[in-house]
């Protein structure tokens, strides 16, 4: 990088760290930003220098969340404040990320728990690494009746599953999967025999 004035050189250098962000991509943006309103990129600046200090995690569900004021930890996010939700329920996912995908798609009216993770014996990762202990709390204090586990559909995310499956379901909760199988407009010919095996494996009556 060595061609960029240092100004521009230390950018893109920052950009390179994010994921899917490479040297030709971040000069681009870059570059971009050079030809934007002075306005807009402070106004860009501020947002990404803020976003650490006003954002932490839900202390119910560990979801994202705004910060509460004159603390360092986060509120309830709106989720988990909405008494219109079916209390009931749980649906466990792996990462925030993963818990607005599920909300995204409108059809899930309960509640959440986010993990942090996956348990992960070659990395090192156990269940105490992750925030089970606090699902396990929800479960005996709260009147679930079913928790929903969205993991991944990887080994890491079936490991987990099981776990779960394993230490709920003596409480007398209902431990359900979320189904796999073929995407919308997909086509048999050009699917995965796993893939395709589990879509006849969860098959339902029409």
């Amino acid at each position: 990088m060595s061609s960029y004035p240092a100004p521009l050189a230390r950018l893109i250098k920052g950009l390179c760290k994010l994921p899917g962000i490479g040297e030709k991509t971040a000069a681009r943006l870059a570059f971009h930003m050079l030809k934007e309103q002075k306005e807009n990129v402070l106004e860009l600046a501020e947002s990404i220098g803020k976003l650490r200090l006003e954002m932490g995690l839900c202390r119910t569900c560990f979801g994202l969340s705004e910060v509460d004021q004159g603390s360092t930890k986060g509120a309830e996010c709106k989720v988990c404040q909405d008494l219109r939700r079916e209390r009931e329920k749980i649906c466990v996912v792996e990462e925030p990320a993963d818990m607005v995908a599920v909300e995204n798609c409108h059809e899930f009216k309960g509640l959440y728990h986010v993990l942090h993770g996956t348990i992960s014996p070659l990395n090192g990762v156990g269940p105490d690494s992750l925030r089970i202990k606090e699902l396990m709390e929800r479960v005996r204090s709260s009147g679930i009746l079913e928790i929903i586990v969205a993991t991944n559909p990887t080994v890491e995310g079936e490991t987990t599953a099981l776990y779960l499956s394993k230490v709920i379901k003596p409480l007398g909760v209902k431990v359900t999967r979320i189904a796999r199988g073929l995407p919308m407009g997909g086509d048999l010919e050009y699917t995965d025999a796993v893939t395709l095996s589990k879509a006849i494996e969860g098959r339902r009556e029409i």
